[in-house]
């Protein structure tokens, strides 16, 4: 049994966290993270935007230097560079994400699978940039995957507008294989999932035959995610690839629960968070111990299971910046994990959205219902932003 205890880190050292912004810019993230603590004024916030884009209110401004600011990396890939620059200064690796969402042509699918290779370009000759990602609901209609998901026949037209999905995967993944840059698809809800389990297990096995290029996300508050992780390693044993993935604690809980409820199905939902935590941890233990099989990524913002991860690495006795090996978090968020990782050596990488402001707003409410739902996601911001705040008066 290893130790898994690190010494060496400390979460709460804030100057590390907080080093690269002025009193002003911790100021302004103080009060943006005060606001998104009150569920109430987020729900609220949210109905203002909208409305105020729907009538052509001149909102963006305000915006841009608030919320979007904190959480997006820039407009554009080339408006990201100063942010990757910045990162990587400190260690820290950048992961492109175009968090393009809600559209429903061709069109649109075709544009947002050009970005995304557009991504693994601007990765391939960058060093900082490691990764590439994407949803498959941005290239992707969610009816018609949920339809091939569930069995049901497809129509001329659907078979049709489904081999058009799998062709723009397939480009995405084929470019990463190209050019030597892994690639990680997020994952979905669970009745769109199926498909895209099939669909990237198939191109792994095309396409990591010498290194994990293609790489899954697996959701731990989904109860079923332990076994099957287990299950598509075995498949990748089995069939001579390498197996690479992300692992999330999700983002589909209530969506999920209200679904299962309003079908009248089991809930794929872990009975509570402890079983979540539980599972998550484990198949950390279980990654490390297969690592000579698996490339993983725990993406997270709690610090016991990035503790935990930074524990065994230093107890199998591998190198703490070992390729297969890397934490993540979000931009903007848990910067006191991000930094204190990377200044012990771990391989650490922040997920960079990017975007016109109109076309982020999905994304950002998000985070601002994250930040206001998840139990104490806020208050732990705050909490640190307050204690730095604190030592610099001092």
């Amino acid at each position: 049994m290893f130790p898994e205890k690190n010494h060496f880190l400390n979460f709460e050292n804030t100057e590390i966290a907080f080093r690269d912004q002025s009193n002003a810019s911790l100021r302004q993230a103080y009060q943006l993270f005060k606001l998104m603590n009150n569920k109430t004024l987020v729900r609220t916030g949210k109905q203002l935007v909208n409305f105020a884009m729907a009538i052509r209110f001149p909102v963006k401004d305000i915006l841009r230097k608030t919320i979007y600011r904190h959480f997006v990396g820039g407009m554009s890939i080339e408006d990201c560079s100063r942010t990757i620059a910045r990162l990587a200064k400190r260690n820290v690796f950048s992961i492109l994400d175009y968090a393009q969402e809600g559209e429903e042509t061709e069109a649109a699918f075709d544009t947002t699978c050009r970005e995304i290779i557009r991504t693994i370009e601007f990765a391939r000759d960058n060093p900082a940039v490691p990764f590439s990602v994407f949803k498959i609901t941005g290239v992707a209609r969610f009816d018609l995957l949920a339809k091939v998901s569930s069995g049901n026949a497809l129509t001329d037209a659907e078979a049709a507008e489904y081999r058009q999905v799998e062709e723009r995967v397939d480009a995405i993944f084929r470019r990463g294989y190209e050019l030597d840059v892994p690639v990680m698809i997020d994952a979905e809800e669970t009745w769109i999932q199926p498909v895209l389990d099939e669909m990237v297990m198939r191109l792994m096995a095309q396409y990591n035959k010498r290194k994990a290029i293609v790489q899954n996300t697996y959701q731990m508050y989904r109860h079923d995610s332990v076994e099957r992780i287990k299950q598509h390693h075995r498949m990748a044993l089995e069939g001579g690839f390498r197996f690479g993935l992300k692992i999330v604690r999700g983002a589909y809980m209530e969506k999920e629960r209200a679904r299962a409820l309003e079908k009248g199905y089991p809930s794929p939902i872990q009975p509570d968070k402890e079983a979540t935590d539980r599972d998550f941890d484990d198949i950390i233990r279980y990654f490390m111990d297969h690592l000579e099989s698996i490339n993983f990524m725990v993406a997270t913002h709690n610090e016991a299971s990035s503790r935990l991860l930074a524990s065994l690495i230093d107890a199998h006795g591998v190198p703490r910046n070992h390729p297969g090996i890397y934490f993540s978090q979000l931009y903007g968020m848990s910067d006191h994990i991000t930094y204190n990782l990377a200044e012990q050596g771990y391989n650490v990488a922040k997920y960079v959205p990017y975007g016109e402001v109109k076309t982020m707003m999905p994304y950002l409410f998000r985070r601002a219902e994250e930040n206001s739902s998840v139990k104490g996601q806020s208050s732990r911001e705050l909490k640190m932003i307050r204690t730095e705040m604190k030592r610099r008066r001092n």
